[in-house]
Order: C-alpha cells, then structure tokens, then sequence
C-alpha cells in the first residue's frame, strides 16, 4: 500500500526497540551505519518469536499441521519477495544465506558452465569484494579475464570503458552493484542492461544497496540476475536472495546437492526437484525467512517512493551540514539524486578508526574502514574511509549530533 506525503519519523522510531537504548556511558544511541544492517521493527522480532513458540517445524516435507504452518508462511515470503521486485513467478526467487552466497552462486552454477578460457567477466572499481571474489576465482580456474569499468572522481562510472570492453565481442558476464555501499553512487544499470543485451551478454545485479531504498522492478530493468540480503531492509541477518530469469535457471545446474533439492535420490543417479527448490538443498533458514515477511510488509506500508524521498531529504542535509566542516573530503556524487543515503568522508588525517571511536564515545555508531571496497580505496588512494548511511528512522537532529561530534573530533585534532 503506497501512502502518501512524509515519513512520520517518530512514530516509525517507536517500533524500532533499541533506539531507546543508551550507550557509551548514557548516551543516547544514534545509529548511523544502515548500509552494514538495519535495525529491526518490533513486527519481525514478534514474527520470529511466535514460529519458534508456536509452529516450529521443517518445512516442505511433513504433513502434520506445524509443518504445513511453516511450510505456508516460509512460501508466503517468497510470493511477497517476488511481487517486491516484480519477478515474474515465484520460481524465480531463490533463498540463499546472504548476498554474497546469492552471487556466488551463480559465479560456480552458472559461470563454470558458460565462461571458457580468454573469455571476459566485467565488474566496476566500485563493487563490494563480493562481487569480485567469486569472479577471480572463476576467471583464474578458466583462463578467462576480469575487466574493470572505472570510476572517476565525482564517483561516477566512465562508461566510455564500458563500451570498450563491450566492442572486444569477448565478454560473458557483466556484474555490477546497483548502488555503492561507499560512494552511493547509483549506477545506470538500465543503460548497462540494454548495451548488454545487443550483444547477447547476461547481467547481473548486485541489489544489496538498492533494494532497501528505492523501488526496483527486475522486469523493468531486464537484469537476468540479481542479489539483495533481508538484514539491510529491517529483515533479520542469515537470508539472501537470488533472483534470475527462469529461462536461464532452468539450464543451471544446481549449487548445492543434499535433501530438498531432489525428487529422487538412487545409488547412482538424482532426479533433481521444480524450480526454485533445485537451488535450496538442506533446510533453509526457516525463521528469518518468514521474519522477512513481516519487514516486507513493514517497509510496503510505508511505500518505497517515501523510503527513498526522506532518504535524499537526509542525505541533502548531511551533505550541506558536513562541507561545512573544515577539513573534510567527501566522497561520491554531490547531486543527491544520483546517489544513495550513503555519505563516506575522511576529515583531517585523522584516521577513521580514530574517528568512529571517537563517535562512539558520543553514542554515534559510524562505519570506519575499507568497506569491503578495496579496490575503490585504492582508487581513491585511501586506506579507508569513515561512513555515516541512513534509514527511515534517522532524522535531521541524529544528523546535528553527528556533525556536532565531527566538530568536537575536529578541534581535539587541532584541524
């Protein structure tokens, strides 16, 4: 349900519990690192609390109550999952445990059965190592090649690169992040897609920043797969999510081989089971899944238009409050539209431990650190960056508070 208007941000923060919390001595908790997790409503941790104590059970096997109970609420998550993205069936959503295992599923299941040697996988400097790792890995075992498109220094992809790797009529796969977790820069994956695609060459979508903060329909955007977690969306830790074109899965041979992916298992030889429980051997993490289903509706509730305008209200503010303070480099577009409720800054040559320590101690949680880019930092020549990123429930004063701290760790640093 699409609502309009602005976020009642003191009403959503009453359902999030731990923002009452103290920290640091008594200070009041400003939580400010969403694009690591997000915090969670009290609608998930209630939904997880009442399968544990009221329907705990496996699913998709036993015909007693309990289990049919888990087995409806674990599926209902997939159908809410796919009408999220606009997938076009069910069949097209894949539980994994994160992200990271969404990707690298498909760089062992698909990627082993399509790139050969001196073919070429295309990334970005700006992707998260994972959608890197898995395709060293990859190329290196098949003699195929990693290329980069580069970013330049307003954090924007050169997409004349892009269009060079394309004209060498070698490359198998592009995978590239829909929004950086340092930069929050929002990369024109529809463009991407469709140069991809007059030339036959699949893409991937790392989704994991996007998902959570704008609406994003897969059949709009054409991507043949895409990966996003629950944690980073009010969901809880321990569910990813793989979506791919049924057409393409349905050639993939699965990942992992074990129960429930099967129809029949004989010495020698297994019928494997339907799409998408071919690529879900074991039992799966059956609580946070249907906790996922309660962030879900949480987060349609409130309508992902909304999310994402209070998001580029924050980061309008955060971004004209910290130029402000002297010393400080900032990362990333400056157009707010054109990025995420990502902000990543270095102030001073204060490092950024120093600083989140310091951030810390005034009840400020920040990231500090590479990011799990180091690719990017090595772009911007950098060992690391400090990073503030938003959600539905920050506010402008959680903003004055951070820069207030900024300040305070500007002056104990004589900058």
């Amino acid at each position: 349900m699409m609502q309009k208007g602005a976020l009642n941000v003191q009403k959503i923060r009453e359902d999030f519990p731990i923002l009452k919390r103290k920290v640091s001595g008594g200070k009041q908790l400003v939580y400010l690192d969403n694009a690591a997790t997000t915090q969670k409503p009290l609608a998930v941790i209630d939904s997880i609390h009442d399968y544990y104590m009221n329907y705990n059970s496996n699913i998709h096997r036993a015909v007693h109550q309990m289990a049919e109970e888990a087995t409806l609420a674990f599926e209902t998550t997939r159908e809410k999952v796919a009408k999220f993205v606009n997938a076009r069936s069910t069949e097209e959503i894949i539980f994994t445990r994160n992200a990271t295992e969404a990707l690298n599923l498909v760089a062992y299941s698909w990627g082993r059965s399509n790139v050969k040697k001196d073919d070429k996988v295309v990334i970005t400097e700006i992707e998260h190592h994972s959608n890197i790792v898995p395709w060293q890995i990859l190329t290196t075992e098949k003699g195929a090649k990693l290329e980069y498109i580069g970013v330049d220094d307003d954090g924007y992809l050169k997409m004349q690169e892009y269009k060079q790797h394309l004209d060498s009529n070698k490359v198998k796969l592009v995978s590239v992040t829909h929004m950086s977790n340092v930069l929050g820069t929002i990369v024109p994956v529809n463009d991407i897609i469709k140069m991809s695609h007059e030339r036959g060459i699949p893409v991937l979508i790392d989704g994991a920043q996007s998902v959570p903060h704008m609406q994003v329909d897969v059949q709009k955007m054409d991507c043949d797969f895409m990966a996003f977690s629950a944690h980073k969306m009010l969901g809880p830790t321990g569910v990813g999510i793989l979506y791919v074109k049924k057409e393409i899965l349905e050639k993939m041979p699965p990942f992992m081989g074990g129960g429930d992916m099967i129809k029949e298992v004989h010495k020698y030889e297994t019928r494997y089971n339907d799409l998408p429980y071919k690529f879900e051997g074991g039992t799966p993490n059956i609580a946070d899944v249907i906790g996922f289903s309660a962030a879900i509706d949480y987060l349609n509730d409130i309508g992902m238009d909304r999310v994402r305008e209070h998001e580029i209200e924050l980061t309008k503010y955060a971004i004209d409050r910290i130029t402000g303070v002297k010393g400080v480099t900032l990362y990333g577009p400056r157009n707010v539209n054109d990025r995420g409720g990502v902000v990543s800054f270095n102030i001073g040559d204060i490092h950024p431990h120093d600083l989140a320590t310091i951030m810390n101690d005034h009840g400020i949680a920040i990231r500090s650190g590479h990011h799990c880019a180091q690719v990017l930092m090595e772009r911007l020549d950098v060992s690391a960056t400090s990073r503030a990123s938003f959600y539905i429930y920050n506010t402008k004063e959680e903003i004055d508070k951070f820069i207030d701290a900024l300040d305070e760790a500007r002056r104990l640093f004589k900058i």
